[in-house]
């Protein structure tokens, strides 16, 4: 039997970094993108990423890109899927392993990084377009059977604001008592001191039951997410 070929591919991890953003008024979803300061793909913008060094860990190459572009601690971060197709780049067969991380606002970033939308983003280097539409897929299955909305709200919140993350990622509208009853009947939230005052009646302030990625039953209908992924 003839020994197998040497491999000669190299890995990368490339991160996506979701946060809700509500200038002007309207929640919507923003990604995390860098512009690239060499070839190939020079002056464009892509999503963080790095080749991964000799003895590295995948999660911590992908904490570290996340660090040169600012963001320190992610309140989430899952790995998402292995994109390996032969001519993804064109500098020889690199794979990427890329990963979902979630944050509760656009935090400044550093260098040449900028938060874009996450919904219309600019035209991205490699196939990071690909890599933004799975990770965007993903966390709108999440959202419908898990707590995974821990990452993109601060410690204390309203359900108004729960609410709010579902319909700017879900891209729809969900009915509020509905919506409110499902979700304190899965004991996903649980009331945190104090009330937020407005214009209007004050709100009670919620926080997670867990941190910790949980699945439920169904939360919410996943809006034009099609299957669990």
């Amino acid at each position: 039997m003839s020994p197998l070929p040497q491999a000669s591919h190299r890995v990368a991890a490339d991160v996506v970094a979701l946060a809700p953003n509500a200038a002007g008024g309207n929640l919507t979803p923003v990604v995390l993108t860098v512009r690239r300061p060499r070839p190939p793909f020079e002056g464009d913008w892509a999503l963080p990423g790095t080749m991964v060094r000799s003895g590295e860990d995948l999660e911590a190459a992908a904490r570290r890109v996340l660090a040169a572009a600012g963001l320190l601690q992610p309140r989430h971060l899952e790995q998402l899927a292995t994109f390996g197709a032969p001519d993804r780049d064109p500098r020889g067969r690199v794979v990427s392993v890329s990963y979902l991380a979630l944050v509760p606002q656009p935090t400044p970033v550093l260098g040449a990084a900028r938060w874009c939308s996450a919904c219309a983003p600019p035209t991205l280097a490699f196939d990071h377009e690909q890599i933004l539409a799975g990770a965007l897929q993903r966390l709108r299955g999440k959202l419908s059977y898990s707590n995974i909305a821990y990452g993109l709200l601060p410690e204390a919140f309203t359900l108004s604001d729960l609410q709010r993350i579902y319909e700017a990622v879900l891209g729809g509208q969900l009915d509020r008592r509905n919506f409110r009853k499902k979700v304190l009947a899965l004991d996903m939230v649980t009331e945190a001191p104090g009330q937020r005052r407005g214009p209007h009646r004050p709100a009670q302030l919620y926080r997670f039951s867990s941190r910790v990625l949980t699945v439920l039953d169904d939360v919410a209908p996943p809006i034009g997410a099609g299957a669990r992924p």
